[in-house]
């Protein structure tokens, strides 16, 4: 194990001494969270000794939620029922156990929409802007745009602030009403939202290389999708887990009963109760410095920094000078192939993820996009034909993109909450979505000049690099949470809460 993994690691272990005994009822004064974190400390070289032995306990043990083996599982395409939870009871028609819950979830992912929308709206129409507000020929104000000047810096900043929370409310959503035979697909739904938001935005961006006002008409076109959601979100159920947390358990039943199959119902109400039950107190920040919630943040924080840092947005900037040199000059036609590739590679993973599971995913990810900027790096650094090194670039472009979507991408945002605790949910994806937008900040900073100071060949493959680092981290730390509830995986992990210990 590479050092920083093994500095890293001492912090996702999980215990494995007989289970504590639980106080259902009113619990004693928790111990400070010093006190936890220094008992925790102790613990360590014990339990990153028994880590491995412990995460294969986790992952051996079969599902008690269903009769058959989680490979049965299928995506929302599949052809049978399977489990308790399919929707023709196994007569083998089309599984559509999925359309209950299916408008709730394509509601609220329509804030990925926006998401997506946003980021490819100022791609065509850049120079139209900055002739009309006056800036043109300032690349520092061009940079801010999308945040110009004036009305237009207020705009921009209200709809960051915006999207910022929902890139971290719609995954937990999703991950709380949809059922869990359908999680991991629905949750794809984040990925494909965000890849057509961008190829709307680049497709309704073509007539700003002819229309220099067009880009106003772009800006109006935003207004939808955001009236959609607000209106839509009124319909939408509230997450049973919420329901529940609050004291609204007939509410969280009533919910449960319309989305989820009769025979899950019962089951999934009693594992709520017992989640809920042993959780009588507000969370604070303070419990991801312990036991068992630093684990959970640590996978999380650590995913995301790992995802940026193997480049996804320095080979999404560099993608339209890649296609420039083999004759596509615009960039928004550039933009438009990098664009349905990601969303090629989305359906894909939507149809996987509930049959191959998360951590394969994301391995497998993780080694194509090493393999792909490898291939980028072998064009570059050997003496080729100017064709051929073309052609790599491109395929290793696409390449790296398609796998992209196919784990990097939608497992990060879907484990997280997966992995998380009913009572540190919440906390632990505010946690690695600030790790996200620090790291994607600072990626997008610094790529320019690390490719001027180092060549583009020797930061593709410090990519390629961390993309292989990725992959062994996933192998090593992260549990396959395909075809469990959000309850069992938070109860094999974790078989009390902090505070609740005698």
């Amino acid at each position: 194990m590479p050092p920083p993994l093994a500095a890293a690691a001492a912090l996702l272990v999980v215990p494995v001494s007989p289970a504590p005994r639980v106080r259902l009822g009113p619990s004693r004064r928790a111990r400070p969270a010093a006190v936890r974190a220094a008992a925790a400390l102790r613990a360590l070289p014990r339990r990153l000794e028994l880590w491995p032995q412990r995460l294969a306990a986790v992952e051996s043990t079969p599902p008690p939620s269903s009769a058959p083996a989680p490979d049965s599982s299928s995506g929302l395409d599949a052809g049978s029922g399977g489990g308790g939870s399919g929707g023709d009871g196994g007569r083998g028609g089309a599984d559509l156990g999925w359309l209950k819950v299916f408008p709730h979830v394509l509601t609220a992912s329509m804030a990925n929409f926006l998401f997506g929308y946003h980021i490819g709206v100022m791609n065509g129409p850049i120079e139209g802007i900055a002739r009309e507000l006056g800036f043109q020929g300032n690349p520092f104000l061009q940079g801010l745009v999308a945040d110009s000047l004036d009305e237009m810096l207020l705009g921009r900043f209200l709809v960051g602030i915006g999207i910022g929370v929902n890139t971290v409310l719609v995954p937990l959503y999703i991950s709380e009403v949809a059922p869990t035979k359908y999680r991991g697909s629905l949750g794809t739904l984040c990925q494909i939202g965000t890849c057509l938001g961008i190829i709307g935005a680049l497709s309704l961006g073509i007539p700003s290389e002819s229309d220099l006002h067009w880009w106003r008409t772009m800006l109006y076109a935003a207004c939808i999708p955001g009236f959609l959601i607000v209106v839509g979100m009124q319909f939408a159920v509230e997450s049973p887990r919420w329901l529940a947390k609050v004291g609204r358990f007939d509410d969280a039943r009533k919910v449960v009963e319309s989305l989820w199959e009769p025979s899950e119902v019962d089951k999934s109400m009693e594992e709520i109760k017992a989640v809920v039950a042993n959780d009588d107190s507000q969370s604070s920040w303070s419990e991801l410095l312990v036991e068992p919630h630093n684990r959970v943040a640590l996978i999380g924080g650590s995913l995301f920094f790992l995802q940026q840092f193997a480049g996804i947005n320095g080979v999404l900037y560099f993608s339209s000078l890649t296609f420039r040199d083999v004759g596509i000059t615009s960039g928004a036609l550039a933009s438009l192939y990098v664009g349905i590739t990601n969303f090629g590679g989305a359906l894909v993973a939507s149809n996987l993820m509930d049959k191959q599971g998360r951590k394969k995913l994301l391995i497998g990810s993780y080694l194509g996009m090493a393999l792909a900027m490898f291939l980028i790096v072998c064009g570059i650094s050997f003496p080729l034909d100017e064709g051929v090194v073309h052609s790599l670039s491109i395929a290793g472009t696409l390449l790296y993109i398609f796998t992209f979507a196919l784990g990097a991408g939608p497992v990060t945002g879907i484990i997280i909450p997966e992995l998380s605790s009913a009572r540190t949910r919440s906390k632990v994806m505010g946690f690695s979505f600030t790790v996200h937008w620090i790291c994607n900040f600072l990626v997008g900073l610094y790529f320019l000049e690390l490719v001027n100071k180092f060549g583009v060949g020797a930061v593709y493959a410090g990519f390629g690099g961390v993309s292989l680092l990725t992959a062994l981290f996933a192998y090593k730390f992260i549990v396959e949470t395909k075809g469990r509830s959000l309850e069992e995986i938070e109860m094999s992990l974790s078989p009390a809460t902090p505070g609740k210990q005698e």
